[in-house]
């Protein structure tokens, strides 16, 4: 099972980006899916983070500017970020909780990361 991250890069304050995480192999089921994220210095933090249910959460820092789905069919988790502002520079990481093959075991994952820079 693999985690493949994508969308990131530079754009302006007030600008938009919408990440990308397929998790591809012999996925049985995913569970829960989220969004990581570190900035130069700081702890890595959970940015957004979705159930198998559809049930999601944010850090209050981006909540009403990020939103994380997800295709069901493409195995792909979104995380739509909106308004953003160069406090959101940081490397995001995506995770996924994955049972594979005939196990009903899930083990966790996680993708490489994908450099967001938020500068004029």
């Amino acid at each position: 099972v693999q985690l493949q991250a994508s969308g990131g890069g530079l754009v302006q304050p007030g600008g938009s980006l919408r990440l990308s995480c397929k998790a591809s192999g012999s996925i049985r089921r995913i569970g829960g899916m989220a969004w990581y994220r570190r900035a130069p210095g700081n702890e890595r933090e959970l940015v957004a983070a979705r159930t198998s249910g559809g049930g999601t959460r944010y850090v209050d820092s981006v909540k009403d500017r990020f939103t994380i789905s997800m295709d069901n069919a493409k195995n792909t988790v979104y995380l739509r970020m909106n308004s953003l502002k160069p406090e959101d520079t940081a490397v995001y990481y995506c995770n996924a909780d994955i049972s594979s093959g005939t196990s009903v075991a899930y083990y966790n994952y996680w993708g490489q990361g994908t450099q967001v820079t938020v500068s004029s």
